[in-house]
């Protein structure tokens, strides 16, 4: 079995559909942020069967975390201080998305200007649509997927 240290001062992305951890690594850009993080994929779990999760060591929090609670609806964010866990919470999908999908829309602008951002704002409908076009996006969950493509900056 494998062992993976805990960590003293971070967060734990647990919970993560099987498979979905490199992607969600990529889309918070941990590689970038010169902390210690574990990614763990297929780890068994009682819950689901299998599972991935992220540990991140160190006090600086990822900034796009919010992003999570559209990825995966069965992600849990532990936050740790001091060895001990401080706090579990699910993630709730955030009123806008910027540059996490892409438009399916061929005629929007973001099909033809390479450097435009990717934005997407829930609609009171509960659904995403792109501010420039208006093209609906369905809600991502871990259950069923829709044909919107990630982006990965």
């Amino acid at each position: 079995m494998l062992k993976v240290e805990s960590i003293q001062n971070g967060i734990v992305i647990d919970h993560i559909t099987a498979g979905k951890g490199m992607e969600i690594y990529h889309l918070l850009d941990l590689e970038a942020s010169g902390q210690s993080v574990a990614l763990l994929q297929n780890a068994k779990s009682r819950k689901y069967g299998t599972k991935d999760l992220i540990k991140i060591e160190g006090t600086t929090i990822p900034s796009r975390l919010d992003i999570l609670g559209y990825l995966d609806d069965k992600i849990t964010l532990i936050y740790i201080q001091n060895g001990t866990v401080d706090k579990k919470v699910h993630p709730v999908p955030p009123k806008e998305l910027k540059n996490v999908i892409r438009c399916q829309n061929p005629r929007c602008i973001t099909s033809i200007e390479t450097d435009c951002d990717h934005i997407f704002r829930m609609s009171s409908s509960g659904k995403y649509r792109c501010i420039y076009c208006n093209q609906e996006i369905h809600m991502k969950s871990h259950s069923h997927s829709d044909k919107s493509v990630m982006i990965r900056r």
